[in-house]
């Protein structure tokens, strides 16, 4: 029964905020791109998206070391990002993610590019 009960409001309410609330994640993610080099891709599907760092997005030149210093930036805020591979992270928040908590995810995400870039 409870398994029934889960499997129901995955279909009915969790699947379609994934797809609504990640898009919109995504949308702002590839808002940051623009301002910020050190993306070089953003990718994914529902909620579970990708960024790429690169030091140049024309060679493609991973940008590890930056990458690394994103990742803690973001944890001294208080946002929790993976590694994802050399130069990549990921977010992967859980399925009930609202608008407002990918809103303060940007935000949070934002101020750690800008930190690193200072450096």
């Amino acid at each position: 029964m409870a398994a029934l009960a889960t499997l129901k409001l995955l279909r009915d309410q969790l699947m379609a905020n994934a797809i609504e609330v990640g898009g919109h994640l995504m949308a702002g993610l590839k808002v940051l791109m623009e301002r910020h080099p050190l993306i070089g891709d953003v990718r994914g599907r529902g909620l579970m998206v990708g960024v790429e760092f690169v030091r140049d997005r024309v060679t493609k030149e991973r940008a590890t070391t930056e990458c690394d210093a994103v990742v803690n930036a973001a944890f001294k805020r208080g946002l929790l990002i993976l590694g994802a591979g050399k130069n990549a992270i990921r977010f992967c928040p859980p399925l009930v993610l609202t608008r407002a908590q990918a809103e303060a995810a940007i935000a949070i995400f934002d101020e750690s590019l800008s930190e690193v870039a200072r450096q």
